[in-house]
């Protein structure tokens, strides 16, 4: 014989051996519901943060963990070098039918690269004590041959930096991409605190740019000054960038001039594309600078 249930319910401390059978049973049954969840989330989220942990490796880990805003804490990662290493380890031996990659999937290849030999060489060469007067005492400039002497093993080959933006980088036609390699310096566009993927490529540089061209130290539109300034990246560059326009336009405007501002104007404000189009802005290039993107002992 069944009690009927209560009307009120006890707390469950007093459920135990004095509370009716279908009292008792609909305890049980909620505490074995409970511990099922309990169980199951046990179960799953080590599985999950697994997952999670598995996508952030080799150059990957490094850049979330090291880089923030595109400075980088180079003490902390020379201490803790061994994914890095490993990561650079592996960029020696050319991938498995590379040749056969997708043109986003190689070029992100060489982009991640470069950004992680420019790591792997600071970090080879830190603390910076430079002697020349020339650039910044922790400048990477003050590494000797930092981009047109020292050969990196990458995919096979034995190349500078230089050679892996000019030589392979360049010849994928995507001006954009030169905005996404990290130079180690203040001045550099902003390493990303992520690496570059095949499948998001596209999105990724126009993300680049979009952040190079609001960004005051690369891009500054000053309409009462009637000028805009950009950074020298562009001018060093020129070749490229002046693949984004025709030869001519009747501008009156150099093909340079024309390809900065094909650049940057989608990530302008109205009135900054305003400016541009009434053509009488003087276009002039800031001096790079080349002091270390460290982070270590906060911001330069």
């Amino acid at each position: 014989m069944y009690y009927a249930c209560p009307k009120v319910v006890r707390p469950m401390s007093f459920i135990p051996h004095a509370v009716p059978g279908s009292v008792c049973r609909r305890f049980c049954w909620w505490r074995a519901v409970a511990l099922a969840l309990v169980v199951g989330l046990c179960v799953l989220t080590p599985t999950r943060a697994h997952a999670q942990v598995s996508t952030l490796t080799g150059i990957g880990q490094v850049l979330d963990q090291y880089v923030r805003d595109g400075f980088v804490y180079y003490a902390a990662l020379k201490v803790e070098r061994r994914a890095l290493d490993r990561h650079v380890a592996s960029l020696a031996e050319r991938p498995r039918a590379f040749d056969a990659w997708s043109a986003e999937r190689r070029l992100a290849y060489w982009i991640n690269g470069y950004n992680a030999l420019v790591l792997r060489t600071v970090i080879d060469n830190y603390p910076i004590l430079g002697t020349s007067a020339e650039f910044p005492e922790k400048s990477v400039m003050q590494i000797p041959g930092m981009f047109t002497g020292r050969e990196h093993e990458i995919a096979g080959q034995r190349l500078t930096l230089q050679a892996i933006e000019q030589e392979r980088i360049a010849g994928f036609g995507d001006p954009r991409a030169h905005l996404a390699l990290g130079r180690g310096a203040v001045g550099s566009p902003r390493l990303r605190s992520e690496p570059f993927v095949d499948d998001r490529l596209d999105e990724q540089l126009e993300s680049v740019v979009a952040d190079f061209a609001t960004t005051p130290r690369h891009v500054t539109v000053d309409r009462l000054a009637g000028q805009v300034m950009v950074s020298a990246v562009l001018g060093w560059r020129t070749d490229r960038f002046i693949e984004l326009v025709g030869p001519t336009d009747g501008s009156g405007r150099s093909r340079i001039e024309r390809a900065i501002v094909e650049l940057i104007s989608p990530a302008l404000f109205p009135r900054e594309r305003a400016f541009l189009d009434e053509n009488t802005y003087r276009l002039t290039y800031y001096d790079f600078d080349w002091r270390l993107n460290d982070l270590t002992g906060g911001r330069p």
